[in-house]
């Protein structure tokens, strides 16, 4: 199992540096995905199948579906396609494969391992883990929530469109000439 734990934790390193490094969207997304992947055999390996299914689903999935719709949001029509099957060549999926292979080989090991023996994984109810959230990792949820909240509001920010000029003879009316004391 410590072999197991040293070899993901150094795929997701691996895999964390290439998402760093990376100059494009996609390619940087497989490593990502496959960090992340790594992440879970580790809480997978530590004895937490729970949080390590939820790292599966949620973080990779939300990160896949998150780059949809960034994508369908950009719509760039047919000049990214063809630049974008340009860099899709097969010499760009040997990392993430490599690494990808590593991970199965090594989540094949852990469940034969388990085969033999009697795993037993513990019930948590969602009470308890509300509780835990909200009494001895409090500091954190509060950090998430105004991390968050920042980016709500910086997306509100980016999303929001420029104002529209008034026409000359319109941005006089109302309460501005009132404010500037014109009459007519």
């Amino acid at each position: 199992m410590l072999t197991i734990f040293y070899l993901s934790a150094v795929v997701a390193v691996v895999s964390t540096m290439m998402v760093i490094t990376r100059k494009e969207a996609v390619h940087a997304l497989l490593y990502l995905i496959v960090s992340l992947l790594a992440i879970s055999i580790i809480f997978f390996a530590l004895g937490a199948p729970f949080i390590a299914a939820l790292e599966v689903i949620i973080y990779a999935g939300a990160i896949m579906v998150l780059f949809i719709f960034v994508v369908m949001m950009l719509n760039l029509g047919r000049e990214s396609i063809q630049q974008e099957r340009q860099l899709l060549k097969p010499r760009m999926w040997f990392g993430p494969v490599i690494l990808t292979l590593i991970l199965i080989v090594e989540f094949i090991i852990l469940f034969s391992k388990i085969r033999g023996q009697n795993y037993h994984a513990l019930s948590i109810s969602p009470k308890v883990v509300g509780v835990s959230l909200f009494s001895t990792y409090l500091l954190g949820v509060e950090l998430s929530a105004m991390l968050l909240m920042a980016g709500i509001v910086g997306a509100y920010y980016l999303g929001k469109g420029k104002k529209r000029i008034m026409h000359r003879y319109l941005a006089n009316t109302g309460s501005d000439s009132k404010a500037k004391g014109e009459t007519k």
